[in-house]
Order: C-alpha cells, then structure tokens, then sequence
C-alpha cells in the first residue's frame, strides 16, 4: 500500500494558493486524498492540509520536497510533510487528579489516539501507585517558589532525554514559568476546568454555580505566559440546571475535561492545528 503523508502549510492568503499545490502534487503523481483549506479575512492568512500518497519509491516524496521548499520561499509559507498515522512523543505532567491522564492513556492504548506516551510527571508522589498498571517512567519533581526553576530545569532535561515532542498538562497544578512558556512554545497544552474565558483561578465550578450558569464546560488551549489566556484547541460543554450543586458540577465537568483534553492532544498529534494570531484554525479530519 502507498504511504500517506500530511502536508500543513500556512503563508499570506492570496489568489492561486489551492491551484499551486494541487500543482505540486500532480508534477510527482501525488494523489490529494483530502484536502482542507482556510483564508481567513481578518489575518488574511491561508491554511491548508493535504493528506496525499506517493508513488511506490522515495524519488517521488524528495522531488516533491524541493518543490515545496521553491513554492513555500515564494510565497512566504511555514510548511511541513509529516507521515500520516505517526505517533506523537507526548509527556504527561499531573498533581493530585488522575482522570485526565487516564483519558489519554486508554485512548492511546486502544490506538484511538495517535501518541506514545513516554513518562508521567508530578509535583507530587501521590498518584504513582495509581499509575504502576501502565508500566510508564515515574518521574517526581516537588515544586515550591524557591525550587521552581530547578524544577523546570528538571523538567527540560526528561523532555530530552524521553525526547517528547509534545507536553501535556492533565490537571497539572503548577504555573510555567514565562520562560517554560517561551521555550516550549506551541509544544504545551493545558486543560482548564473552566469554559473560558469566564470564571477563571480558583473554584470556577463554585463560581459557576453562584452565578446560576445554565452550561458549564471545560477548555483545552496551548500555554502561553499569559495565564489561562493561550490559543483555545478545544472545548466542551453540558447544559446543567438549578438542581446542580458544586459538586455535581465537579463531576460532570471531570468528564468535559477529558474530552476537551483528548480532542485537543488528537488534533495537535494529527497535524490538524495552526495558530492564527492568538486563536487557532483546527481542521476536521
């Protein structure tokens, strides 16, 4: 069987776009399988997304390659070629709460989601016996005003030496630092048990419910140094009533938040992400 591969580029938007990469890939026989394209009128930037097959050999994939990189200095782009079906080195950080984690991890392990999870780390011993079942690298950095940049140090050294590509923050309870932030750019992403941008720090869920809210929901988005403030991925969201307590709503948004999370990790890990200047365009499969 062919192999297919992904191609996600972003550039400037302007006439012709489509037409010149349906160029490309016809030049070295490339079949489109699917194609998903964007302009956006306030940035006025173009997206695209082509899962395509090669012919049999090599030759086809490295022809196609120079092309790129010709059309992509031509027309100002950020692209790349990515196998389809690759699975993402993915790291996961968490505190005292498991179900975010879980969520991932059985995805993963039912290949439903395509990412290797390569370790767990916390700021706290308090889940590794939860954990032990899944046979994953424990790795237990305590974290306190005084210790944070240590522990960020720490942090960097098992993403290279576990060499993740990709950093998960399953109810990960510490603040990056703005360095942390900068350095793993675009590399992080959080799930916030809010549906931001309300409610937000402390207790939403409590917040919520004094407010009387009708929906609650949880939001999955890359982290930046503005606080709760990244890019969103992914949201998710139930409708609730005045019978809701706090801690109903805990509950039910427990399950929000592993789905947010987990479309959010797919849809990075499927090349299906772009950033678009402090939001993001997420293509559908």
């Amino acid at each position: 069987m062919p192999q297919p591969y992904i191609l996600t580029l972003s550039c400037p938007d302007r006439v012709g776009l489509v037409a010149r990469l349906a160029r490309v890939m016809e030049v070295h026989g490339c079949f489109i399988v699917t194609s998903r394209t964007f302009g956006d009128p306030d940035t006025h930037r173009f997206f695209a997304r082509l899962v395509f097959n090669t012919p049999g050999n090599g030759e086809a994939l490295a022809g196609l390659e120079r092309d790129m990189a010709t059309l992509g200095k031509e027309i100002d782009a950020d692209w790349q070629i990515s196998p389809e079906g690759e699975r993402l080195r993915t790291l996961l950080l968490v505190s005292k709460s498991d179900h975010c984690a879980n969520t991932l991890l059985y995805a993963a392990r039912r290949r439903e989601l395509p990412i290797d999870v390569t370790g767990i780390v916390s700021n706290h011993d308090t889940l590794k016996s939860a954990f032990a079942h899944w046979n994953l690298p424990w790795f237990h950095v305590p974290v306190t005003a005084a210790t944070k940049p240590a522990a960020e140090q720490r942090l960097y050294e098992i993403i290279d030496e576990t060499k993740s590509d990709l950093v998960v923050l399953a109810r990960y309870m510490q603040v990056l630092s703005e360095e942390a932030c900068t350095r793993l750019s675009g590399r992080v992403i959080n799930i916030h048990h809010s549906f931001l941008p309300g409610f937000k720090g402390a207790q939403p869920y409590h917040q919520a419910h004094a407010r009387g809210v009708k929906v609650i929901g949880a939001s999955a988005h890359y982290v930046t140094a503005d606080l709760d403030e990244g890019p969103i991925i992914s949201q998710a969201t139930e409708a609730i009533d005045h019978t809701f307590s706090p801690e109903d709503m805990v509950e039910t948004g427990r399950h929000l938040e592993g789905i947010a999370l987990l479309r959010a990790v797919k849809a990075h890990a499927e090349h299906r992400i772009f950033l678009n200047s402090g939001k993001t365009v997420v293509f559908a499969r």
